[in-house]
């Protein structure tokens, strides 16, 4: 298992959870319905399982998927025992598990392929996933995958405002550095939310909400929440690999300032991120 990857991933929940636009969910869980076949795409440690549950979604069918077989193997193991400790009813089944009237699997599996094998699905999961791939192929996958009318829930897009503060000199130069080596990867689009926004707008089907759902991790009093420390530190080590091979004035006085804040419980990040529903074409 890649602990590094799961720990990553597991130190952002608290993040995510305040990121969250409550209006774009709450139109989701107006339309959604009672008993949804719900595919989750990127899955990672399965925690949209827990977050639909608390939400309201506690029947029909869901199925994670991800490439990293790591974290699908934790999220068999601690999603589950998780839910036990809350007070869920867990019934164990292969790759997965019944809680309440909800059926749950994982699976290693590549997402956009697994997309078009899919149909008549009623919602489907996608977070933090668009800006890794090209969003017009990722809305094609994705409408053909839902049944008529279905939904897509793509929340925490980022969308091409990475900031760190207090100001340091070299801000405007590292970001621009930073977001430069993502937009070179092949898919990935720094500005994934408002183009998503775009090519949803052109479809046949409906946009039903957009909402900012910005990342907002500050200290308090010199300490990080619960994990949030960690989170940073490997954001720091994102943008130190990205700019490595570039020449970026005052870089090195950049990333040593920025450690330092973050040792000292100082400093402040913020990522500029979309949450999307979009509906599919009724017929």
């Amino acid at each position: 298992m890649n602990h590094t990857e799961t720990r990553y991933l597991e130190a952002k929940r608290s993040l995510d959870d305040r990121a969250y636009s409550r209006r774009v969910r709450d139109r989701l869980l107006a339309a959604v319905p009672t008993e949804p076949r719900v595919l989750d795409i990127g899955c990672g440690t399965g925690t949209t399982v827990p977050r639909l549950l608390e939400w309201g979604v506690d029947a029909g069918s869901y199925r994670g998927i991800d490439s990293d077989e790591g974290v699908i193997d934790f999220a068999r193991t601690v999603r589950p025992a998780a839910l036990r400790r809350a007070g869920r009813s867990v019934v164990d089944r292969d790759q997965g598990f019944v809680v309440g009237d909800l059926s749950v699997t994982y699976e290693v599996g590549d997402a956009l392929a697994t997309l078009t094998d899919a149909n008549d699905t009623d919602l489907v999961v996608a977070q933090a996933f668009a800006d890794l791939v090209p969003v017009a192929e990722l809305l094609d996958r994705i409408e053909s995958a839902l049944a008529p009318g279905g939904l897509a829930y793509l929340p925490i897009t980022f969308d091409g405002a990475t900031i760190f503060q207090p100001d340091h000199p070299a801000d405007r130069a590292v970001e621009d550095a930073y977001h430069a080596v993502i937009d070179a990867e092949p898919g990935r689009d720094v500005h994934a939310g408002r183009h998503l926004a775009e090519v949803c707008r052109r479809r046949d089907g409906d946009l039903l909400a957009i909402g900012s759902s910005d990342w907002i991790l500050r200290p308090s009093e010199g300490e990080y929440h619960a994990d949030e420390a960690y989170f940073l530190d490997a954001i720091l080590e994102f943008v130190e690999d990205a700019i490595s091979d570039r020449t970026v004035e005052g870089g090195a006085d950049w990333l040593a300032t920025r450690r330092r804040q973050l040792a000292d419980g100082r400093l402040t990040y913020i990522a500029h991120q979309y949450d999307l529903l979009y509906r599919a074409p009724v017929a």
